[in-house]
């Protein structure tokens, strides 16, 4: 039976459509007042009330998707001009086309203490993710895997009762297992052609399982983070050329609503330069939203799309950001040079049986072509690198790829070379020949190595995995970075988690000789991706200790709130995490938001910042200019803004303060929550950047009053700490400031092949650590300089306008074209330029404006210096 007060919208037109002119679009529309849906078949016939009709010309349904929880509205096959005519139609708030989302891609358990004596797994904490259920919404996930035997598991939990599309049936490991593919569907979730959810799941809550190995490195017990945690999967991806369609991950998340989840483990987010814009245009944040209203915490990836600024993939408070640090295990392949001198590399295939001699090294990208610079598919015909070491750039496909053409050319072993962009960050993957994969700074040396001299030589040999190495943990080049503009000045990414190397289940073989389908095999990934289900696996530990221990269950913005005021902003030695981006620089609170996260920590908080539901409603009202139309979208009934507040005055916990010319004072309140010991004191402190004056209260009991004030006078960092101390304990809240300028001077460039720029724009400016300021800018007038070259040498003229030292500058200063780019290549001319060199650092797959600037800094000597 369907209740509805007035008459369902009409029809518009009887035109039935084609394929070939339609799009997918996600369709938000408000709920009509006074009905009462009975079922899904009432919801449907709502949401085809939209429609011109239900069938295109080729009998394919319009509607894909009615959506129950995650959003109110639909997806459905539309044209752009049906779109427009619906916009005419009662209750009809925003369509958004779909949009193609991406995959963000043993020992950590102990890196993060789990499995230590006092740990998240010790016995007065030793319920191991119990009674708790991880939605993970992603390629599915391969059953028969031991990572997911459920031996040792208990039941599942009284009341669950979501479907299992697979023929056996689940197990009370995997009790549920749904499809989503252009509509439900009865498709097993199986992942065999992919890996990537196999290995997510496996590192959120997979069981404990011995003798794990990828090509007999890293061997230990592996487990999850929460290996007595449930798991429930929705595959939402598929592979080539479908993808994460977005309405597809929406109808994952609805799903996963209704079952009763507790977690959203979500290792996916937008493709590079299609990050969001606004909340309006982000329908998995309207999504999770719905699902953080009901109590489910969602946790994202923050994206591979570093280390430029502005690249996050997720941003939404109500969501839990996560970026991705390296560990100190390392799977060790050493080159050394002819000369004698040695660089550590990385590879997991590690043969006994590769000659230890030297043999002739060949770089077929020398010749400047893009295609061979990067060995990529059928590159090497016509190249004598029969029985050599062949080196290759990162880029353009797999590294495994590059290696298979390598081997099918002859070539005896290869060199995986990092650009600069690349930095410090390398991959341990399971390739099929010998290789080793060096950084940044050792490829530069090799590739000098091999240019000056006639005969180069090398050999490559295997050390087998090490520990402690250091530093760690260090972000990763690849992981995201803030801010993100348009949630009104919320810090994220929230925290880090080991995100590199990280050694989880896989449903197939890996290595040289691949055998297909197998029960136990683990593999090697890289990404955010791997970086998140770290952070879900231990919030499953915290909601089962709580669950468990028969206390109140924390509310999301509560645990959130535990992991980021306790996460570790220093690494294993006591340092400041590093950035593996820029080599001798540690990473800032826009780079890796509060830190690495601290299980152990967590569970122990002592003061929480919680959100009220209508402190997010009153937050939206803020972010959309008290737009009630958009902030509808999100609670999804005809909301009236009635009060809005700043993005900073959200009970975050961190703050993020925009401060201009005109700010003389900004004001920031929080509020605290004391859900330790019921007698604690707390004593309120605050590390201040210099130009900030805070105003503190008196000390509280159970808790205090964090400072109120912050005054602007020259701001010159933006990585203050805020603590407040309880004895061993500490509750820390990240602080980031940013300020704009505007170019007031017109940025020239004239290069070799007539492209120019020109224009007045503005930019950010953000502190990259306490001793060294990062300008972001193609204009912001302090410097000028003119640089002339010719063949290999480099006369350099330099005018500067301000008392610059230049001990530091590199000998040889290179700007690169990447349209046409070869190492070591410099620029013929460039002159009458005064700007400074941007954050986009060379990229083989960006544009010629955005490749042409390096990163360099300002430190607080006044000297000019390389990052």
């Amino acid at each position: 039976m369907f209740l509805v007060h007035g008459q369902l919208l009409p029809i518009i037109n009887d035109s039935g459509g084609n394929t070939s002119q339609t799009q997918i679009y996600i369709v938000h529309v408000l709920k009509p007042e006074g009905v009462s849906f009975l079922g899904a078949e009432d919801l449907e016939t709502w949401h085809k009330s939209f429609l011109p009709n239900t069938t295109l010309d080729t009998g394919e349904p319009r509607l894909l998707y009615s959506y129950k929880e995650a959003i109110s509205g639909f997806a459905a096959r539309l044209t752009p001009e049906e779109v427009n005519a619906m916009k005419n139609k009662d209750g009809f708030l925003r369509a958004n086309p779909s949009k193609q989302l991406e995959l963000q891609t043993t020992y950590t358990h102990e890196l993060l203490n789990l499995s230590t004596l006092f740990g998240a797994w010790s016995t007065s904490n030793s319920f191991y993710g119990q009674g708790i259920i991880i939605g993970v919404l992603d390629t599915g996930i391969h059953l028969t895997h031991p990572s997911f035997s459920d031996v040792g598991m208990p039941p599942k939990p009284m009341g669950w009762n979501a479907s299992c599309n697979f023929p056996g049936g689940c197990n009370k490991k995997i009790i549920g297992a749904q499809s989503f593919y252009f509509r439900p569907s009865a498709r097993p979730p199986t992942d065999i052609d992919q890996g990537h959810g196999t290995h997510v799941a496996g590192t959120a809550a997979g069981n404990f399982v011995n003798n794990a190995d990828v090509l007999g490195q890293a061997p230990g017990r592996a487990a999850g983070m929460a290996p007595r945690a449930h798991i429930s999967v929705y595959k939402v991806c598929w592979p080539f050329p479908i993808g994460c369609e977005s309405a597809g991950v929406l109808a994952g998340i609805d799903r996963a609503i209704q079952d009763g989840v507790h977690i959203l483990q979500m290792s996916f987010g937008a493709t590079r330069g299609n990050e969001p814009k606004s909340f309006d245009q982000d329908d998995v944040a309207i999504a999770t939203y719905s699902a953080m209203q009901k109590g489910i915490f969602p946790c994202t990836a923050a994206g591979n799309n570093g280390p430029n600024p502005e690249t996050l993939g997720h941003a939404a408070p109500w969501d839990m950001v996560v970026g991705a640090t390296s560990t100190d295990r390392r799977i060790r392949a050493t080159v050394m040079l002819g000369d004698g001198r040695e660089f550590h590399g990385e590879t997991a295939y590690q043969p006994n049986t590769f000659p230890n001699k030297f043999l002739p090294l060949v770089f077929p990208g020398s010749n400047g072509q893009n295609n061979q610079l990067y060995c990529l598919n059928n590159s090497l015909s016509g190249i004598n690198v029969r029985g050599k070491i062949v080196m290759c750039y990162v880029g353009g496909i797999d590294n495994i790829l590059k290696g298979d053409e390598v081997r099918k050319a002859g070539g005896a072993a290869m060199i995986v070379m990092n650009f600069i962009t690349l930095g410090n960050t390398t991959s341990s993957e399971a390739h099929h020949l010998p290789v080793s994969h060096v950084n940044y700074k050792d490829a530069d040396q090799i590739i000098s190595y091999f240019s000056s001299n006639s005969t180069p030589t090398a050999k490559i040999t295997f050390g087998g995995t090490i520990f402690g190495v250091r530093p760690a943990p260090a972000l990763a080049y690849f992981s995201s970075r803030g801010p993100a503009k348009y949630n009104g000045n919320i810090v994220k990414p929230d925290v880090t988690a080991p995100g590199v190397n990280i050694l989880s289940a896989w449903p197939v073989d890996v290595g040289p000789f691949p055998s297909g389908l197998k029960k136990k095999t683990f593999n090697f990934l890289s990404g955010t991706s791997m970086a998140t289900p770290h952070v879900s696996g231990i919030v499953a530990l915290i909601m089962s200790k709580l669950k468990n221990d028969n206390k109140r269950q924390w509310s999301t913005s509560e645990i959130q709130s535990a992991l980021i005021t306790t996460a570790n902003t220093f690494d294993l030695d006591g340092k400041p995490i590093y950035d593996e981006a820029t080599f001798n620089n540690s990473a800032n609170i826009l780079q890796r938001g509060a830190g690495q996260v601290n299980a152990t920590n967590a569970m122990d908080p002592g003061l929480v910042y919680n959100i009220e539901p209508e402190d997010y409603v009153a937050y939206l009202c803020g972010i959309f200019s008290n737009n009630s139309g958009k902030v509808s979208m999100f609670t999804k009934n005809n909301t009236q803004c009635t009060r809005s507040i700043p993005g900073e005055q959200l009970n975050y916990p961190s703050i993020g303060v925009p401060m201009g010319s005109s700010s003389a004072m900004i004001t920031v309140s929080r509020t605290v929550t004391n859900v330790g010991d019921a007698n604690e004191v707390y004593n309120g402190s605050f590390t201040e950047p210099p130009g900030v004056a805070p105003y503190e209260r008196p000390t509280l009991s159970k808790g205090f009053l964090l400072p109120e004030s912050l005054k602007r006078k020259e701001m010159e960092q933006a990585i203050p700490v805020l603590i407040g101390t309880k004895f061993d304990d500490f509750v820390q809240l990240p602080l980031e400031m940013q300020w704009t300028v505007v170019n007031e001077n017109r940025v020239k460039l004239r290069y070799c092949d007539g492209a120019s720029f020109a224009g007045d724009s503005e930019y950010n400016v953000i502190a990259q650590t306490i001793n060294t300021l990062y300008f972001r800018g193609k204009g912001f007038g302090m410097l000028s300089f003119r640089i002339c070259c010719q063949k290999d040498s480099c006369l350099q003229k330099r005018h500067y306008s301000q008392d610059v030292q230049l001990e530091d500058l590199q000998p040889s200063f290179i700007v690169m074209n990447l349209l046409n780019f070869s190492p070591r290549q410099h620029v013929k001319c460039l002159s009458d330029a005064r700007f400074f060199f941007d954050v986009q650092i060379p990229n083989p797959f960006h544009s010629f404006l955005q490749s042409l600037f390096v990163v360099w800094s300002i430190s607080r000597t006044g000297k000019f210096v390389a990052i």
